[in-house]
């Protein structure tokens, strides 16, 4: 029982300074609200999903493609679901993460059928 208790110290991660875990916490927020921005503007239609698509900013890197999706109007979760099925694309995937393929399926998704109606 001991090795395991000591196997854990060994492995943890240094500590952060109180500056470091601020700087850090600043930046996720900044992340989050240009975010929540980003679904606001997709589902009142002032941006296009095939502009995040095409060249996704940095703070959407991150997020995953599904919840990009459900932010834009008239696709809900199953929709959201079909329609990264269709596009072979995982539920966990990330805007960042999409390969060329996956990425211009979507896009021509898209393009075809509008927003998806």
């Amino acid at each position: 029982m001991s090795r395991v208790s000591a196997g854990k110290a060994d492995a943890s991660a240094p500590g952060r300074s109180r500056e470091q875990r601020l700087r850090a916490l600043r930046l996720a927020n900044e992340i989050r609200a240009a975010r929540a921005q980003l679904k606001k503007e997709l589902a009142s239609g002032k941006i296009e999903l095939a502009q995040i698509l095409a060249q996704p900013p940095e703070y959407v890197r991150t997020a995953r493609v599904r919840d990009v999706l459900l932010a834009l109007p008239k696709i809900g979760s199953v929709k959201a679901g079909r329609i990264l099925a269709d596009c072979g694309i995982a539920p966990s995937k990330t805007l960042g993460g999409l390969t060329d393929r996956q990425r211009t399926e979507l896009l021509n998704r898209f393009r075809r059928d509008g927003n998806d109606k």
